[in-house]
């Protein structure tokens, strides 16, 4: 399936037909809600230490052959297309999840030492999602859910087209149920260099059609990733600071360098 195909169609046909519904849901009012931690993007070293030992001991919990690579900051953590995300309780400002945001605009994503995607989406602004850490526990499902829609918030404020995802089973029916999508037919699982050359399934997810596509499904996250806005979730990149402070020849790694 080509661009045309599959990417060019998909706005004209899911935008139009559900225009007048997503209208109805735009025009109702915002709320505001607080959380019990807050998402921001990491700005120190400190910072990176906190969502370093998160990152380390979820992997522990799920992926331990992979957990012992993930002690230390990893040359991505530096890199100027990547941010990573921190969550942190209000209370004790213990770390409760993290993730790792990674744009094309400088150099192919993570994802492609291994996967070759189709020209649909190799000619679109994408971000990868990797290194995705939470908290046990009822309050790690809420911060869990509160980083995806930080992943998409950014994304979207970014102009990046297309969110895309390896999943390890059985995580990949948590992204079909956000509405992301396949990638290559069938939903074939790849091994992946990034994640320890474990199984994965490679989904996309369209930012342009993604709240239209919500409502037609009636999703039950539409109103809170749209219709609910967070102060807690602080989005502004100031990067730049944790980055004059990377280790000599992290800055710019290739793309085969170990994440």
């Amino acid at each position: 399936m080509d661009a045309q195909e599959f990417g060019g169609s998909t706005a004209e046909i899911v935008v139009g037909s559900l225009l007048g519904r997503f209208a109805e849901h735009a025009g109702s009012p915002i709320a505001e809600e607080r959380l019990p931690f807050t998402i921001k993007v990491v700005r120190n070293d400190a910072q990176l230490e906190k969502a370093v030992f998160m990152r380390h001991t979820a992997y522990a919990r799920h992926v331990p052959a992979l957990a012992d690579r993930l002690r230390v900051p990893e040359p991505y953590d530096y890199d100027e297309a990547s941010v990573v995300l921190l969550a942190e309780s209000k209370l004790d400002g213990s770390p409760l999840g993290t993730m790792r945001i990674q744009t094309n605009r400088l150099r192919g994503l993570a994802i492609e030492q291994s996967v070759q995607l189709p020209g649909w989406l190799r000619e679109c602004s994408l971000a990868e999602a990797t290194r995705l850490g939470i908290a046990e526990g009822r309050v790690g499902r809420l911060v869990k859910t509160m980083l995806f829609k930080a992943f998409f918030q950014y994304c979207r404020d970014a102009e990046v087209d297309w969110l895309v995802i390896g999943a390890r089973a059985p995580l990949d029916r948590q992204y079909a149920a956000l509405l992301f999508q396949d990638v290559f037919p069938g939903g074939e699982f790849v091994a992946l260099r990034h994640a320890g050359d474990i199984p994965h399934r490679i989904m996309a997810f369209e930012i342009e059609t993604a709240e239209a596509r919500w409502v037609a499904a009636s999703h039950p996250l539409y109103d809170l990733f749209c219709r609910t806005r967070h102060p807690d979730i602080e989005l502004d990149d100031g990067g730049f600071l944790l980055r004059r402070s990377a280790p000599r020849g992290s800055r710019r790694r290739p793309i085969d360098a170990e994440l």
